[in-house]
């Protein structure tokens, strides 16, 4: 299954300086020739803009990701091009955006792994770059740095993985929110994810905003950031986590942690600085900083290896949602027992609480037991990605 963290995994962070190795999915091609478009089963996409604030004369979409051999974009009739730095126009930046028609806008999306970006009222600035390896690459937009060409531009946008196997896609929060969007697949099932209540964008913000700790996150009417990033951006404190993370690490030195994944349970104790499980394998984590919690990285970092990687992720689940001390056996399953010890994650907290069916991606691991914004389906016949009302 191909979830958010197997599509961001490898993921650089995104701004005017780095060129994000983005999304790296099971797309798949064959095409013998790097810079030729490869054939692809095209999957309708249609976007439909129900803000409320923007007409469609104000709206502009970006499709962009990889094909599992390079960066790529679509463009308005569905062709899969190769990113290319001569793509660059004069201002130094290139111009792959799709403009809303008159009504909906339906788009052939072929076989891909990306993003859909929507702006209102301006364009984005993507900028072509070379990679590491001598590659073409794509710069993207970091609503979440002050110096970023995109930063005073409305936009938001969602993930998706679509290859031979179906459509694996979600909306996310994990950056920032700012545009609310809904996903509609159709297919073997008839399924929507992303659906905000009724005035939530106004709530959320609001809800943030009268928090002194969660306040500086809120950036006017444009976007909130994630924690992570305010903590980086110097608006969120670095320490947030530790009193939690430190009694975490004080109670299972003498008592046990058993987080149960697919290879089996793991028990965890504390020893020295290690919180040490074993079980169908021994991995071990040292104490994790607040950003790390908030990143679900460094010392919680989850490879894709079956064994460490399912133990990280439901260990920085638990402590994301602070249920790892009043639930012993992890994962929490029931969400009524989610963030009701502080620090809280409120962010994340506001987030699901405003969603329709209660699951959102607030943080990176939220599809520990199925609570993230996402949804896949092995014979998808049509994909809607709606902007939903303000």
């Amino acid at each position: 299954m191909v979830t958010r963290r197997s599509l961001l995994r490898g993921a650089a962070v995104a701004g005017t300086a780095a060129a994000v190795p983005l999304l790296a999915g099971r797309a798949t091609g064959t095409s013998a020739d790097p810079a030729a478009p490869r054939d692809a089963a095209p999957l309708p996409l249609t976007v439909a803009n129900r803000t409320g604030r923007f007409g469609n004369e104000s709206v502009w979409l970006y499709i962009v990701g990889n094909d599992g051999q390079r960066q790529v974009r679509v463009t308005a009739d569905g062709q899969l091009l190769p990113v290319a730095v001569s793509d660059n126009g004069p201002d130094g930046y290139t111009d792959y955006a799709i403009p809303m028609g008159s009504g909906d806008t339906t788009i052939p999306l072929p076989h891909m792994s990306g993003r859909i970006y929507v702006a209102l009222g301006d364009k984005l600035s993507f900028r072509a770059v070379q990679d590491g390896n001598g590659n073409a690459a794509l710069a993207y937009p970091a609503g979440w740095v002050e110096s970023d060409p995109n930063y005073p531009v409305l936009h938001d946008c969602a993930e998706f993985t679509y290859n031979p196997q179906g459509m694996y896609c979600n909306t996310t929060m994990v950056d920032m929110f700012s545009v609310p969007l809904s996903i509609h697949l159709r297919g073997a099932r008839d399924q929507t994810v992303g659906t905000l209540r009724d005035g939530a964008r106004e709530r959320i913000f609001s809800a943030l905003a009268a928090d002194d700790t969660f306040a500086p996150l809120v950036l006017d009417d444009l976007r909130v950031l994630a924690p992570g990033h305010g903590l980086d951006a110097g608006l969120f404190p670095g320490d947030y986590f530790d009193p939690y993370v430190d009694r975490v690490w004080d109670t299972f030195a003498g008592s046990d942690l058993v987080i149960t994944t697919n290879a089996g349970a793991f028990t965890g104790r504390v020893s020295g600085d290690q919180l040490v499980f074993t079980g169908p394998g021994t991995v071990s984590f040292a104490r994790p900083p607040t950003r790390d919690v908030l990143f679900c990285d460094g010392a919680l970092r989850a490879p894709n290896d079956g064994m460490l990687g399912p133990v990280a992720a439901v260990l920085a689940a638990a402590l994301n949602r602070t249920t790892a001390l009043s639930h012993p056996g992890q994962p929490t399953t029931d969400p009524a027992q989610f963030y009701r010890e502080e620090p809280a994650h409120h962010y994340s907290r506001i987030m699901h609480e405003e969603s329709v069916d209660g699951r959102a991606y607030g943080f990176a691991f939220d599809d520990v037991a199925s609570f993230a914004s996402y949804i896949e389906d092995g014979a998808p016949t049509a994909f809607t990605l709606t902007l939903t009302p303000f």
